[in-house]
């Protein structure tokens, strides 16, 4: 480990513990592995719901409203406390994030019901909006001046990539580990204690200014000028994360009661397929104009979810898998695009509104038409509610590529 002493440290006798910081490439690399240990533990619960489904005997209208409350958490604390860390340093807020997210994995080592479960996701959802926003910004903050664009390289690759990571590692303990419920919450329980830990050893990268309450009420608004741009990429905002949504949520309930596999790795791995496709498709975008990215991501979500449909239709695990390939790499570069879009269209002094809108819009299409398939897939069934669900997928799809061609012109 790398450490560095202030001379003002040494020369007022200070504990050894405040003057020992991480140096600025050692500490970027902790924000980044903070950043895929919350986007990990975010996804962990989705392979373990059809587990809880059979021990509490829930309908999938619950598994939707677990899943949701995690976004209305989210949303909330991306709204309120998402330009906190601005005023009152990086530090206090990744502390007081990592603290209520140890809690919430408590929670879910406890939890013997829905009810215990639902307050969990629910913290969860807040501990993950205040870290975000606050690790994407200390990314920045701490970019080494050689790699100029490497804090947004990780910002795009790193969401996606601790969703699949999160999925994947649960779904194997799940399938070959013992104490399915519990296992995971440990591990990531030990995981937090160590981003406690690499906190308490990080510089502060942001000075202390007033106006700290005042950032605390929530501003969206998208200036005049940028409304067009800001519109034309509502549909390829809505219809990516729809789709995560409906992944993350009935996912793998979709690979057992419609695909037959009911084993729990492959249900993480559902979610592995969209999300570490994705991943992998925004770093190596990463250097390509962003309209052609756009349109990439419209194209192969479009089609992805076509061919998604097709093995939901024919029970063809094969059609199933490689639509989701293609669906994941239009999902990562549609995050790369959109969210880079709003980076060079936006002022410095406009961005922070800006991107709280897009998040609001995202996480809204992430939650809310899960919402809805968790209670159609009980009222109608999971088989045509997938049907339905992919058919809106794709035309959020075309619309999207319709809304760009339109913008271009």
């Amino acid at each position: 480990m790398t450490t560095t002493t202030t001379p003002a440290a040494a020369r007022t006798g200070a504990p050894a513990a405040r003057r020992r910081r991480l140096s600025p490439p050692v500490a970027f690399a902790a924000i980044a592995a903070i950043f895929v240990t919350f986007t990990a533990a975010s996804s962990a619960p989705s392979p373990l719901y059809v587990v809880y489904q059979q021990l509490w005997g829930f309908s999938a209208v619950t598994l939707t409203v677990v899943f949701a409350v995690y976004v209305v958490g989210l949303i909330a604390a991306l709204l309120i406390l998402g330009a906190l860390s601005d005023h009152v340093g990086r530090r206090p807020v990744l502390a007081a994030a990592i603290g209520l997210e140890i809690v919430a994995l408590l929670l879910f080592l406890a939890a013997g019901d829905v009810t215990v479960l639902l307050a969990a996701r629910f913290l969860q959802g807040i501990a993950t909006g205040a870290a975000l926003t606050t690790l994407g910004a200390a990314l920045v903050d701490l970019n080494p001046p050689h790699a100029p664009g490497r804090a947004g390289l990780v910002n795009s690759v790193v969401p996606p990539a601790g969703l699949a990571i999160g999925s994947l590692g649960t779904g194997a303990l799940v399938q070959f580990a013992p104490g399915p419920t519990h296992l995971v919450y440990a591990l990531l329980l030990a995981g937090m204690a160590a981003a406690a830990v690499a906190v308490l050893l990080m510089p502060e990268t942001s000075t202390r200014r007033p106006g700290g309450a005042a950032s605390l009420v929530p501003r969206l608004g998208v200036p005049a000028r940028l409304r067009g741009a800001v519109f034309a990429l509502v549909p390829i905002i809505v219809a990516s994360w729809a789709l995560g949504g409906l992944y993350l949520s009935l996912g793998p309930s979709v690979a057992v009661g419609v695909f037959g596999l009911s084993n729990h790795l492959i249900g993480g791995l559902v979610v592995t397929l969209l999300c570490g496709t994705g991943a992998v498709a925004a770093f190596v975008l990463r250097a390509w104009p962003t309209p052609r990215v756009l349109t990439i991501a419209g194209a192969l979500l479009t089609v992805g979810t076509a061919v998604t449909l097709a093995g939901v239709l024919t029970g063809s695990v094969v059609l199933g898998a490689t639509g989701t390939v293609l669906a994941g790499i239009g999902f990562g570069a549609s995050a790369l695009a959109s969210f880079g879009t709003l980076a060079m269209l936006a002022g410095p002094h406009e961005r922070g509104e800006l991107f709280a809108v897009a998040l609001t819009i995202a996480y809204v299409a992430f939650s809310l038409p899960a919402v809805l398939a968790g209670l159609a897939a009980t009222s109608a069934g999971l088989h045509p509610t997938t049907v339905v669900y992919s058919l809106v997928v794709v035309v959020l799809g075309v619309l999207a590529l319709i809304a760009q061609r339109l913008r271009r012109a």
